[in-house]
């Protein structure tokens, strides 16, 4: 059926959250279907309670109507769910050692994977993993949404569309039709170099890319494309403003990162 020739487990993965916003909101609902290399698979849905700090202890976010209009979850229907915490280490379990599929991921669900990660004691590093987004995939010969690519690849309706379990199956599915109708790399690097093209970037928000010299440089404010090391030193407040900028967690370590080796 599959053209994907893979070395290693693909995770296809879906998250419903409180909101769009990578550095605030968190996850209510994580799906994964896990492609294994000699054809088997094996999935699982968590419902998450979606928590944040206050007071120095932690509270159950409440879950905004608009948001709730899309995936259908409530407060009251996560509110004896673990957190995210609580299940951080199972869920690194199923990811390392494998690369990640999604729809629409690349520039979402997988930012605000790592965040969520970036609060846990647990240790994963989400950048050694191949993304493949079929989203990108998709644009770039059939510009439509999930809805449509799998009417268009797979001639069915998407039933419950905008549960993590539907559309990761869905998306799994999409991906397998798109191998076999285009001529499309058969390995994961190679997809994922196609979803993702030629510029490739050290944190998930894209605010720091690599030049060719594999060097972090700001793909943002008045320093654009100027590297991050140099500017951290002719500019050394420029790293205060950064810290308390909205910059997602991940982002914020990879610039302080650099910050302490200019310093060591």
């Amino acid at each position: 059926m599959s053209k994907l020739n893979l070395t290693r487990p693909l995770v296809f993965f879906d998250l419903e959250t409180t909101g769009v916003n990578i550095a605030s909101d968190r996850i209510v609902e994580l799906s994964y279907h896990k492609l294994y290399p000699n054809g088997s698979s094996e999935g699982k849905t968590y419902r998450v309670k979606p928590v944040m700090l206050q007071g120095g202890e932690e509270v159950q976010m409440h879950i905004p109507e608009e948001a709730a209009a899309v995936h259908g979850i409530h407060d009251e229907d996560v509110k004896d769910c673990p957190t995210f915490k609580q299940i951080a280490q199972e869920v690194a379990d199923v990811l390392v050692g494998s690369d990640l599929a999604g729809y629409n991921s690349a520039h979402f669900d997988l930012p605000l994977l790592a965040e969520e990660f970036a609060r846990t004691n647990v240790d994963i590093d989400l950048k050694r993993m191949q993304m493949v987004d079929a989203f990108t995939i998709f644009t770039k010969n059939e510009p439509r949404n999930l809805t449509a690519a799998y009417k268009f690849y797979c001639g069915k309706d998407l039933s419950n569309a905008h549960s993590a379990n539907a559309d990761t199956m869905a998306t799994y599915e999409v991906l397998m039709a798109q191998l076999e109708r285009y001529e499309l790399p058969d390995t994961v690097a190679g997809l994922a170099e196609y979803t993702q093209g030629s510029k490739k970037f050290a944190d998930f928000a894209g605010r720091i890319y690599l030049d060719e010299q594999g060097e972090e440089c700001f793909n943002f404010g008045k320093y654009k494309d100027q590297r991050v090391r140099d500017v951290m030193r002719k500019d050394t407040g420029y790293y205060g403003w950064l810290l308390n900028a909205d910059f997602p967690e991940y982002t914020k370590r990879i610039f302080t990162r650099i910050y302490l080796s200019l310093r060591s």
